[in-house]
């Protein structure tokens, strides 16, 4: 796709570019005869603002996925893509109330350091070896993969070169300032982020009321497309076995979401460096209203796009483009980047900068946690068990640079997979329900016991793939039923909590565990202004899903 980049687009790219490694590498920079010790490194020094902590999870979420896959997503089914986004704004309010005051209490670097204070030694090495090749092979892999397709679609830069650049220029700064550079980078990405989304929307909203404003696109994009704007699908829509109906609000997508933002170590680990639990959870309330209004500037784009192609006046006014060029049903992820080549000289460069900060940022972040798990949860327990601060923060550094070669040696040929991310995204389907059971009952039931664990962990694999060969009909027989993707993520998680509890109850008589968590209504207590944001957050989304049902 030619989008014609002007030396404008050009001159505001290398200036974002220049911005964000100038500033990683002066966070970077250690005071002479000051040696960085672990702290410093993989939690910042336990220093950072909530301002910084909520910028940092916003940053470190959205990426390429979002811009590319939601506005696909938003270009052929619509808004109710969207609940991925609103319902972890929910998400982000009770992590931040139930989950943080224990973790910031246990004083853990890593998730799978609470594994081991809450169960055993075993299955914290067990989980952070899944973890580590999880961000290796799927999520680095994965980031660079599309963030490479995003250059490819839209400057034309051969996906080897796009992979390259990717890598170096999140490793320019990541691998040596970890998370300090990693979080102070992501306040910068977020602004390119927003403003640059939110120019694309507004730009895109006037093209489809042919220049009368974003408000008046707004009402002729809602006028001419109600059907996009349904947050609950019914059964009879083809997207239902995606989002499957009122699931979304009480089903399936809790687990997702709370796996996602509550036991994922790339990002709950900027929570874990804030100066104090407060601070920490005053950043994650940020984090949830920054939710609210992202699927503006990943959703709306792709229906504007949705509506624009359907329009023969709008297309006319637009000019005549190829036809491989076009979103259609087929391609719906090259909404985005067809909405790009409409924006002026300047903006196309703003906007660009934007969708590279959301894939740097996001990169730079899962290296610094991969480097985290493996040198607390690997190097220092297994191999080097007296290591000092330096050997520590340079294994961090060095393991960083091994994953992020082995990603981007990986990612290329993710290409060859037909429908790679949804394998993906199925193939995380498939283990985080038994994690997130093990996890739940760890955190709030004290009889639950390492080997129940152990064994639900185990047997939540083969009830997951009992419902996927149901799904894909890969044997035909009665006994496997074919469920949404959502409905088979909520049942083999309630499924896994049983196995846990019947092992627990039969291991220790009804006892509670001797690891077990002691909690009260203090341990869950927060602040006024924590608890006003987060009731007013809920509000909105009720107005929100109310005005938008179906």
């Amino acid at each position: 796709m030619n989008n014609d980049f002007s030396a404008l687009d050009y001159a505001i790219f290398i200036g974002y570019a220049v911005l964000i490694l100038s500033v990683g590498l002066w966070v970077s920079r250690s005071k002479k005869g000051v040696q960085k010790n672990a702290e410093d490194y993989f939690l910042a020094s336990k220093s950072l603002p909530w301002w910084a902590i909520g910028a940092s999870l916003i940053a470190a979420n959205i990426s390429a996925e979002q811009f590319i896959g939601m506005s696909g997503s938003g270009y052929k089914v619509g808004l109710a893509i969207a609940s991925y986004e609103w319902m972890a704004a929910i998400t982000l309010i009770v992590v931040g109330k139930f989950f943080l005051p224990i973790f910031i209490k246990k004083g853990i670097y890593t998730i799978p350091e609470f594994v081991e204070k809450r169960y055993s030694t075993q299955l914290k090495t067990i989980l952070a070896i899944f973890w580590i090749g999880l961000y290796v092979f799927v999520n680095i892999a994965s980031v660079l993969y599309l963030g490479a397709l995003a250059l490819e679609t839209i400057l034309g830069i051969p996906m080897l070169y796009g992979v390259l650049g990717l890598s170096l220029f999140a490793a320019a700064y990541s691998l040596y300032g970890g998370l300090a550079a990693v979080a102070w980078t992501d306040v910068i990405q977020v602004i390119f982020l927003i403003l640059g989304g939110l120019v694309t929307t507004y730009l895109a909203l006037d093209a489809v009321s042919g220049g009368e404003g974003a408000i008046a696109g707004m009402q002729k994009v809602y006028t001419e497309a109600p059907d996009r704007f349904a947050m609950i699908l019914d059964s009879s829509n083809p997207e239902y076995s995606n989002l499957p109906g009122i699931a979304v609000l009480v089903g399936g997508m809790w687990v997702a979401n709370l796996y996602y933002w509550g036991f994922n170590q790339y990002i709950i680990q900027r929570t874990l460096a804030a100066k104090s639990l407060k601070e920490s959870q005053k950043g994650i309330l940020m984090a949830a209203v920054l939710k609210i209004f992202i699927p503006l500037i990943v959703v709306i784009p792709g229906i504007a796009a949705y509506v624009m192609t359907q329009d023969t006046e709008v297309m006319n006014n637009l000019g005549a483009m190829s036809a491989d060029t076009v979103p259609s049903m087929e391609t719906p992820d090259k909404a985005y980047p067809w909405l790009l080549q409409f924006l002026p000289a300047g903006l196309k460069g703003l906007a660009f900068a934007a969708l590279s900060a959301a894939i740097v940022s996001s990169l730079a972040s899962m290296l610094n946690s991969t480097s985290t798990i493996f040198t607390m949860d690997i190097y220092k327990p297994y191999i080097n068990k007296e290591a000092n601060d330096k050997q520590m923060v340079n294994t961090g550094r060095w393991s960083a640079g091994a994953a992020l070669l082995i990603g981007a040696i990986m990612a290329p040929l993710l290409g060859g997979i037909d429908q790679a991310f949804q394998f993906i995204q199925e193939y995380t389907g498939v283990v985080s329900p038994g994690i997130l059971a093990v996890f739940m009952l760890g955190l709030f039931w004290k009889k639950a016991t390492n080997r129940a664990a152990i064994i639900g962990v185990i047997l939540s694999i083969p009830i997951a793939m009992f419902f996927k060969i149901g799904s894909k009909g890969w044997i035909d027989s009665a006994i496997f039923v074919d469920l949404p993707f959502l409905h088979q993520m909520g049942i083999t998680t309630l499924l896994t909590a049983l196995i846990i509890v019947i092992f627990s109850l039969k291991q220790l008589k009804g006892k509670d565990d001797e690891k077990g968590i002691e909690i009260s209504k203090e341990t869950f207590k927060t602040s006024p202004a924590f608890n006003i944001g987060a009731f007013a957050v809920m509000i909105v989304l009720t107005v929100l899903y109310a005005m938008f049902w179906s």
